[in-house]
């Protein structure tokens, strides 16, 4: 895959992080970064003062750095700013990390030499992947933090994740034959300005959403069958009223999904409405693709922005401080993906009590084989229900939080990594909602009689099967649930 910095997509993202797809540069899209480097060594010729390139950084911007003392200034600054905490992020979220951050510096505004974008590219495709705390971003001046650990590895400093082993850099580079490089004036900078920490994290994040709420609807879908469910509130007529075309899609899937089921029934045969969870899952499941839409739209334009200051603008002849590495719009995108996956898990644990509780359905009490010998599926609802119970704590929206740093020189931050971490949990949490749902959902299907399943629901129960066996008696049900999400997380 060629990196331009102009035309990188969240599906291009996914196979250079998950399919391990080579990444190169042409000496034709590093025509901009040369002209921009060349720029910042004009300016360092005419002795002009440029933030960050011969002053200090922050509230220090007002302080003159002598020229012998410029190279000096960016190492101290990757070294001062390297102080994240915590666990580090996965080695997936770094390699992701490290093809943002190099796209980013190919659009030619970052003032670099090709030679730190070069070694970037080597990171990737050598799999040397950085460790980087999980926290100390503030998610504006940049992931500065998280970056400053990402670009200490360039040096040959820090740690890398290196097949399959956490070592010192140089380890891993002299087995690569690969060199540390020096950096010069203005590119310790430009590494770590820049959100491409929360980004890597909402974009594998994204991804991730995709993915459950793909498996949400069909999972739903069986639960109606297992609760013999009305589909008259799934035709088109209802909700081509309404207009909102996701809250249709929806809709048209679930029709598809049982469209040759024997298991659901029409309005007045049983009932004459399901509850809300099962009658508005188009309503609730569209509303939340459209924030997944939303995501997208932001996660694609900023995996593709020039996020640093200054940004030099070469063929104008300036030099421009100003705020591009303030994550606000990922952070509220990330806030959003947030309660838009919560409200998943929310309407499955709804599901997932109606399978279980024998006051709401016609099902054995708990789905137990032996009910009151055995507990059954009784407590996959607690787990749930816990589950759900996280994600609304998680889900306060981080960039509403704002605490000023550097002297009140930086007095407003997005707080935009933390949303993001808090976005990629709250998936995770709800992965394991929609599996203990399918484990219910089989359960009770079994008990109607899955030869009456719909075709594409049958399916889907016979391949969970292979993972999940029939509840013919207690067990140990934590491995099912973790055997599970890990088989829905890989499809």
């Amino acid at each position: 895959m060629e990196l331009t910095g102009n035309h990188l997509d969240l599906e291009q993202v996914k196979r250079v992080v998950y399919d391990d797809d080579p990444v190169y540069i042409s000496e034709e899209s590093l025509g901009k970064v040369k002209q921009s480097r060349q720029t910042v060594q004009d300016y360092l010729d005419q002795h002009h003062i440029i933030y960050g390139i011969n002053t200090g950084f922050g509230k220090f911007s007002d302080v003159e750095i002598e020229e012998h003392d410029l190279d000096e200034l960016q190492l101290n600054l990757i070294h001062s700013h390297a102080c994240g905490v915590g666990e580090p992020f996965s080695e997936s979220v770094s390699r992701a990390m490290i093809l943002l951050r190099a796209n980013a510096l190919m659009k030619g505004y970052s003032g670099v030499r090709p030679v730190i974008i070069e070694r970037l590219i080597d990171l990737i495709n050598h799999h040397i992947h950085p460790v980087i705390p999980q926290q100390g971003s503030l998610g504006a001046s940049g992931d500065l933090a998280p970056l400053a650990h990402l670009a200490l590895v360039l040096l040959g400093e820090g740690e890398v994740f290196y097949k399959g082993e956490r070592m010192a850099t140089m380890l891993a580079f002299n087995q690569e034959k690969l060199e540390p490089v020096q950096l010069k004036a203005k590119e310790g900078l430009a590494l770590i300005n820049g959100t491409q920490a929360m980004t890597a994290v909402g974009v594998l994040a994204y991804l991730e959403a995709e993915n459950v709420l793909s498996y949400s609807e069909k999972i739903a879908a069986m639960t109606m069958e297992g609760l013999e469910s009305i589909t008259c509130a799934f035709d088109d007529l209802i909700h081509q009223v309404r207009g909102h075309q996701e809250q249709r899609d929806v809709a048209k899937r679930i029709r598809h999904y049982l469209e040759d089921s024997q298991l659901t029934t029409k309005q007045g045969e049983k009932r004459i409405q399901d509850a809300y969870s099962i009658r508005c899952i188009p309503q609730v499941l569209g509303a939340s693709w459209q924030t997944l839409q939303y995501v997208k739209e932001k996660l694609e334009t900023e995996i593709n922005a020039a996020t640093d200051n200054p940004l030099i603008f070469s063929d104008e002849g300036k030099v421009l401080s100003g705020g591009n590495f303030h994550g606000q719009p990922i952070a509220i995108a990330m806030d959003l993906l947030k309660i838009g996956v919560a409200e998943v898990a929310n309407i499955s644990e709804r599901r997932i009590e109606r399978l279980v509780n024998p006051q709401l359905n016609d099902l054995p009490p708990f789905l137990s084989p032996e009910p009151g010998l055995q507990s059954g599926a009784m407590i996959l609802q607690y787990t749930a229900a816990s589950l759900v119970s996280e994600n609304k704590t998680l889900t306060h929206p981080a960039s509403v939080d704002s605490i000023p740093s550097s002297a009140n020189q930086e007095d407003h931050v997005s707080m935009g990594t933390i949303g993001a971490r808090h976005a990629a949990q709250i998936i995770e949490n709800t992965r394991r909602v929609i599996t203990i749902e399918l484990i219910c959902a089989m359960q009770a299907v079994e008990m109607r009689g899955t030869n009456l399943l719909a075709k594409t629901t049958h399916e889907l129960y016979q391949s969970a099967r292979e993972i999940v066996p029939s509840i013919k008696k207690d067990r140990v049900f934590s491995t099912d649930i973790e055997s599970l999400q890990g088989w829905i997380r890989k499809k």
